[in-house]
């Protein structure tokens, strides 16, 4: 009896443990326990999906959950999944054997165990039991995030070796000494000078431990000429393929204090202000490419957006679906095919229009192309690339929610996705895709 009551206890616990990580995935979804169900094994089980939502069981109760305005991804199912898996790590509390082989699970924050378990959920459902490894990388970044080292922030990464076969790479022999990377290592002053993060990572094998530094350039050298699954800023380029191959999981504290996990060749995570947010960047630039019909453009702007935003700079493309469209928003001295009536003395902006009059922006160098997305305003182009303005202030034309409070960036990317898609970088280092007036994703 004491026995069913404590199994009961921990369930509850595991529910609420279980709707408080999908509230803090997919705050803008809504979860509605919709009854009972046999209770069979307890991973989650997806038992219906449409364009609006998913319905799913776990641990004897049935859910459904809807974003309102587009189905799941498959990313996020197997979120939904890690989240019931970490779940259930209290469970190991009724049986006091299991429980002190297990202990060390019951540690730190849910949503760092919800991350690992998307990454790696062996260790929550391997017999015997192993380290949580991933979690404990997590929680060196984030303590060090909030730590600083003469008067600066922290910066470092850790490469985490992985379980599948890699014919580029042997991990090295272990060598005597050999330290865990957990939390420990974070009061050492000189740990924080060992890896950079964005050069150099530290080397960890499959039971935690660090042994070896490395460069991850040379590490990701093998796979130079292997195209990634998605573009990714120029900055990690060679952290997402560092784990193109292998199962290795890479996760980085920038400079600007965020972390990133990246796997299978792509960003996956990133915790920035404080909060873990599931990237998706597979699915999100999917849509991106297929609003565009272009793959060279659909590219060239995300990969710029991506890029923008990690320098923290912001930024706004908008691509026309009809060129006429141009009137509506731009004023004719924005305007690159329109030159002022008045020659001798043409505004500010206007006088230098002349540079780029003409000329498409997949022909512009990357640099170029984003060193002009800083000035102050939005570039625009049609679908053909043709660069119809640069640093323009756009016209609104359209009424927006009284009730929503946006920034200028924000209801310009709202008012000009009438015309067409439109990409906003944000200073904070968000970067988000508009269409139709209304905002279709976020990373």
């Amino acid at each position: 009896m004491a026995v069913d009551t404590s199994r009961s206890l921990v369930d509850a616990l595991s529910r609420a443990i279980f709707e408080r990580g999908v509230r803090y995935f997919l705050p803008a979804a809504r979860l509605v326990r919709t009854g009972a169900v046999e209770p069979s094994l307890p991973r989650l089980t997806t038992t219906g999906r449409d364009e609006s939502g998913v319905e799913v069981t776990w641990l004897g109760d049935a859910y459904r959950i809807e974003h309102g305005h587009r189905s799941f991804t498959d990313a996020e199912i197997k979120l939904l999944r890690s989240i019931g898996t970490v779940s259930l790590r209290y469970r190991a509390l009724i049986d006091s054997a299991v429980a002190v082989a297990r202990l060390d699970l019951m540690r730190g924050l849910p949503e760092d165990r919800f991350v690992s378990a998307y990454l790696d959920p062996s260790p929550y459902t391997r017999d015997p039991p192993t380290t949580d490894r991933i979690a404990d990388a997590i929680e060196v970044l984030r303590v060090s995030s909030s730590s600083t080292y003469e008067n600066r922030r922290i910066n470092s990464g850790v490469l985490l070796f992985g379980n599948w076969a890699d014919p580029c790479h042997a991990l090295p022999p272990r060598r005597d000494g050999a330290l865990r990377y957990d939390q420990a290592l974070t009061t050492s002053r000189t740990f924080h000078r060992l890896s950079d993060g964005i050069n150099t990572v530290a080397l960890v094998d499959a039971d935690g431990l660090m042994v070896d530094l490395v460069d991850i350039e040379e590490w990701a050298a093998p796979f130079r000429d292997r195209p990634l699954p998605v573009p990714c800023s120029q900055r990690f380029a060679a952290h997402c393929r560092a784990t193109l191959c292998g199962g290795h999981v890479c996760l980085v504290l920038t400079p600007n204090g965020e972390i990133k996990a990246f796997a299978d060749g792509m960003q996956v995570f990133n915790r920035l202000d404080g909060r873990w947010r599931l990237t998706d960047a597979s699915d999100k630039y999917a849509s991106w490419k297929h609003a565009l019909d272009d793959g060279p453009l659909a590219e060239r702007l995300f990969t710029s957006a991506l890029n923008l935003a990690e320098l923290r700079r912001g930024g706004l493309f908008v691509v026309l679906a009809d060129p006429s469209a141009a009137s509506h928003l731009l004023t004719p001295h924005d305007r690159l095919d329109l030159t002022s009536a008045d020659a001798s003395e043409p505004p500010a902006q206007e006088q230098f229009n002349y540079l780029l009059r003409g000329k498409l922006a997949l022909d512009l160098t990357p640099t170029v192309l984003e060193s002009i997305a800083r000035i102050d305003g939005a570039i625009v182009l049609d679908r053909a690339s043709n660069l119809l303005a640069f640093g323009a202030i756009l016209r609104h034309h359209v009424d927006l929610d009284p009730f929503v409070a946006e920034g200028g960036r924000t209801t310009a990317a709202i008012s000009a996705s009438r015309y067409g898609h439109v990409l906003k970088v944000s200073e904070d280092g968000l970067v988000s895709f508009y269409a139709a007036g209304r905002q279709v994703w976020e990373m």
